[in-house]
């Protein structure tokens, strides 16, 4: 991350502030209002929940959000990252304002009277906070955007563990203060998470990419996963109660359906330090695991790589202490993240993400071709996907053609099955590195 802060920041910090202050104390109140005067208002209350605590003073972690909502202005280091940073927030809003219009819960706990300065804040909260708005808890998702800025800009120790701890307890205090029933919180968390991938601090916005599919293979993958986010997500229905947690998978399994269907490999918003941001990991975690899981069992009697030629390794995307044997890392995987104990930058690592089960297409081929040959001259270099035997396999046959050490598609192909005897490349492989050897 670049150090430096461009000029003006604090400025259009404040305009954003003056913009969004207003908006909020406008928006929630009118909302607040409204319900408050409907007689259809339900509740949703787990029989757990009658056993939380009132923690008094929590109601001092609870507050502190206005102020660190305030500071968050200023840590961005770009007036992009600003203006997405806002935009988040403002999204946020929207969505849980929204939300509170189309099914109003109520918060169903009778506060006992406090005195003193914890009585105090209370009675200052409920001036313009009605026991109405509940699922998403908007304080949850702004707490969640606000964390992440912090989380990104705050790294010296112990302060990093100070806001990571303080930040966890504004969380706790939604339900210590009984100001919000515990479905509110993982749904305010889901909330924030889709605005921070809406609105990701760096890179292309989600829409800018968005393509209908027009490959049958993506297609049908979309349906799969979309049949699959429907299966979790009425079993969750179903079974309510523990079950709700379903409703997770089902949100990942969508997202992912949405990314083979529209948002492309972008939609796993893969970095290039080989992680992929904290909202997709957490919307589409309990796929991650279950993609990780899968390339493990699959390479379980071959986890190795295997060399194909000068320095060229063909081998699975790796984890903790696999990556120390290789100088420079070419990654084609889009869905899991590359974790190895040196640093990755553009000097040692590049990330190609690529759909699984999809074709690399020729444009990207070329583009992997010359990474390889040109991060090659550090050292042993490791050409990775989620297995090492499709997509990772068609870059280095990509390779080995344009760089003209073996002379059309097949030989190449031969040649690196002689090296990794389970190397998976089908017609649509072959036919993209025909095109590239047409190129040559």
């Amino acid at each position: 991350m670049n150090p430096t802060r461009e000029p003006g920041l604090i400025r259009r910090g404040v305009f954003w502030l003056l913009l969004l202050g207003p908006f909020f104390f406008l928006s929630y109140g009118l909302v607040n209002t409204h319900t408050a005067s409907r007689s259809d208002v339900g509740s949703l209350v787990f029989g757990w929940e009658h056993g939380m605590p009132l923690w008094p003073w929590t109601i001092i972690p609870y507050w502190s959000i206005d102020l660190l909502y305030g500071l968050s202005f200023l840590l961005p280091r770009t007036r992009q990252e600003m203006d997405r940073h806002a935009l988040a927030l403002l999204t946020a809003q929207v969505i849980s304002v929204s939300c509170f219009l189309l099914w109003p819960l109520r918060f169903t706990f009778e506060r006992p009277e406090m005195a003193g300065l914890f009585g105090w804040l209370f009675d200052v909260l409920m001036g313009f906070d009605k026991p109405y708005n509940q699922a998403p808890s908007l304080h949850i998702a702004l707490l969640v955007i606000i964390w992440t800025m912090f989380a990104r800009h705050v790294h010296r120790q112990p302060w990093r563990w100070v806001m990571h701890g303080w930040m966890a307890l504004i969380g706790v205090s939604v339900l210590t203060t009984w100001q919000h029933h515990f479905i509110d919180v993982p749904t305010g968390a889901l909330a924030g998470f889709v605005c921070l991938w809406l609105w990701p601090w760096q890179g292309r916005l989600p829409w800018q990419q968005a393509r209908l599919a027009h490959d049958g293979k993506c297609q049908r993958l979309a349906l799969c996963y979309g049949v699959g986010a429907l299966l979790c997500a009425g079993l969750a229905y179903a079974v309510g109660g523990a079950g709700l947690w379903l409703s997770w998978p089902a949100v990942a399994l969508l997202w992912v359906a949405l990314n083979y269907g529209l948002f492309g490999a972008g939609g796993f918003q893969k970095g290039a330090d080989g992680r992929l941001s904290s909202a997709a990991t957490w919307l589409l975690l309990p796929y991650l695991i279950g993609a990780w899981i899968n390339s493990r069992v699959w390479t379980r009697r071959h986890p190795q790589a295997d060399e194909v030629c000068d320095g060229v390794f063909l081998g699975r995307i790796p984890g903790r202490g696999e990556g120390a044997q290789f100088a420079a890392i070419v990654d084609l995987c889009a869905e899991l993240p590359c974790r190895t104990e040196a640093a990755l930058t553009a000097q040692n690592y590049r990330s190609l993400p690529t759909l699984d089960l999809i074709v690399p297409d020729s444009n990207l081929l070329h583009e992997a071709a010359n990474a390889i040959e040109q991060l090659r001259q550090q050292g042993p270099l490791l050409v990775c996907c989620a297995l090492g035997y499709s997509r990772s396999a068609s870059a280095v046959a990509a390779w080995l053609v344009l760089t003209g050490r073996c002379a059309d598609a097949d030989h190449a192909e031969q040649r690196i099955r002689s090296a990794r005897a389970g190397v998976v490349l089908h017609a649509a492989h072959r036919q993209a590195l025909q095109q590239l050897g047409a190129q040559r």
